[in-house]
């Protein structure tokens, strides 16, 4: 019996320590996100994340960054754009730079703090939606 519950202890005391450890990875995620969207986005999307009118379009409340499509979130990160946009009735004409530099990683975590700053409430981005997004692009790529 004594036994029985020293193992059950045992395996909450992992479970805990599993909880807080990915926890505290998640936060660092948001910290990392914050940090390159400060020094690579911010110039142009603005602190409050709104943009600058006809050249930069607004990142809080846009249906494209709180929508379904994380492929093309991740494409236009890596790749940037250089395409006039309409967007959410607005149009704006401002190329974006690339971030070729970007890890997965990285890109995961600038999104995530994206899709969860300011009015949005969108899912975070994990590095395996990041490694699916990029595989298929490289697959239509080569067709």
């Amino acid at each position: 019996m004594r036994k029985n519950i020293l193992n059950k202890v045992l395996k909450l005391g992992v479970f805990i320590s599993l909880f807080i450890s990915t926890q505290v990875v998640k936060a660092q995620n948001l910290i990392n996100g914050k940090k390159l969207y400060e020094t690579r986005c911010l110039a142009c999307h603005q602190s409050d994340g709104g943009g600058v009118p006809n050249m930069n379009p607004p990142l809080d409340g846009s249906s494209n960054v709180n929508g379904k499509d994380i492929a093309r979130l991740v494409k236009i990160v890596k790749n940037g754009y250089d395409e006039r946009i309409a967007l959410d009735g607005m149009y704006y004409s401002n190329a974006m730079t690339a971030n070729p530099d970007f890890t997965d990683q990285q890109i995961a975590d600038v999104l995530t703090y994206v899709r969860t700053s300011w009015s949005n409430k969108a899912s975070k981005i994990t590095l395996a939606q990041v490694k699916a997004a990029n595989s298929k692009h490289k697959i239509s790529a080569q067709k």
